[in-house]
């Protein structure tokens, strides 16, 4: 699978999960920013770094969803093996 296809994946994951995905660029702040997980106002999110390659983008996304309970969710056998490496 594409790593284009991964990261379209795991985006939708993250919505039937209730989190917003969102890709920032971090160039313009004045303080050290990394991408990760927040919550702003209740809502939950993974704010990405735009100018990270879409392989760490990946990895962002996986390490961080792979820690919600997605057993009844359907996931593709490959996303769910990228989640399952990512633990």
């Amino acid at each position: 699978m594409k790593p284009e296809q991964i990261f379209q994946h795991l985006k939708e994951l993250a919505e039937k999960l209730d989190i917003m995905v969102s890709e920032q660029s971090f160039a313009t702040a004045s303080i050290p920013v990394k991408s990760g997980y927040c919550r702003v106002r209740g809502q939950q999110r993974i704010i990405i770094d735009k100018h990270l390659t879409l392989h760490k983008k990946n990895a962002i996304l996986a390490k961080f969803l792979s820690r919600f309970a997605i057993e009844n969710i359907y996931v593709l056998p490959k996303v769910r093996e990228f989640l399952e490496s990512h633990k």
